[in-house]
């Protein structure tokens, strides 16, 4: 639900239920990469194959390639941060926290480029296992409870693995059983103004924002009002991160007071950086 980036992504995992012909186990959902496999305990899975996830390796994708090689001395920067980190990280994953909007999945996709991780969408892992299209559809066919109680069964699969870049929902931290599961790893807490993060939700809509779309008003009013509450109530959730990277902190180093110059690599490589001083 994030916007998208520009990175070349190669398809790298089959996610498929029970052999056809058979009835689907209730309750299992195996994602196959080698040796890795993700089962969850909750949800219903339909004896179908489930549209790939990406799993992201730097310089296997022509596209990306050249997309990386466009960013010059940017890039260069985040390559070397990237091998600074490697060792010292040991295989642990790394888990983007942060307000809807805020770009996890798109900064996931560089960090995980360039550290040869493989990248995850906590979000999309439980569509697919409960076998809805949105996360929009859950909250209304079922409820939000059962939409987190999903949330917490794939957190709790995915921390017993390791080289994954997870980016979680936006209310994955409400739940303190989930920062069990993501201490596993390393956890970084994107931290993007209010205002940035409503004009980014209004110019591509509510819909598929299920906390949002049931607001009346103009799109950039309700979605500031209802991210206002949200951020007073998991604020301290979010603290819990392991590293915080403060969008405005990064433009104001910058001379600038509007977020939106910085660019998805800029705020991978201040992720990097921030986990570099952690683990030094």
């Amino acid at each position: 639900m994030e916007a998208s980036t520009a990175l070349g992504l190669q398809s790298g995992y089959r996610i498929s239920g029970e052999k056809p012909g058979r009835k689907a186990s209730a309750g299992f959902l195996r994602i196959r990469a080698g040796d890795l496999q993700f089962q969850s305990g909750r949800v219903s899975v339909r004896s179908r194959k489930i549209q790939p996830l990406v799993t992201c390796c730097l310089g296997k994708s022509v596209s990306g390639a050249e997309t990386l090689q466009k960013r010059g001395d940017e890039v260069l920067l985040l390559k070397k941060k990237s091998q600074d980190v490697l060792a010292p990280l040991d295989g642990r994953c790394i888990y983007l926290v942060g307000m809807m909007g805020s770009g996890k999945t798109t900064v996931g996709k560089i960090i995980g480029e360039v550290l040869g991780y493989s990248v995850f969408d906590s979000d999309k892992l439980v569509e697919q296992a409960v076998g809805m299209p949105s996360v929009a559809q859950i909250f209304k066919v079922h409820s939000e409870t059962f939409f987190r109680d999903n949330e917490s069964d794939v957190l709790k699969d995915l921390s017993s693995m390791k080289r994954l870049v997870v980016a979680t929902g936006g209310g994955a931290v409400i739940r303190p059983i989930n920062w069990r599961y993501m201490k596993e790893g390393i956890s970084i807490w994107l931290d993007v103004p209010l205002d940035a993060l409503a004009r980014r939700i209004a110019a591509v809509g509510t819909a598929s924002r299920p906390l949002l779309d049931e607001e009346s008003g103009d799109p950039y009013s309700k979605a500031f009002a209802k991210l206002s509450a949200l951020i007073e109530q998991r604020y301290d959730a979010y603290a819990n991160a392991d590293v915080r990277v403060s969008l405005e902190e990064m433009a104001s180093k910058k001379g600038h007071d509007d977020v939106s110059t910085l660019t998805p690599i800029d705020i991978a490589i201040e992720a990097l950086q921030k986990i570099e001083r952690l683990l030094g």
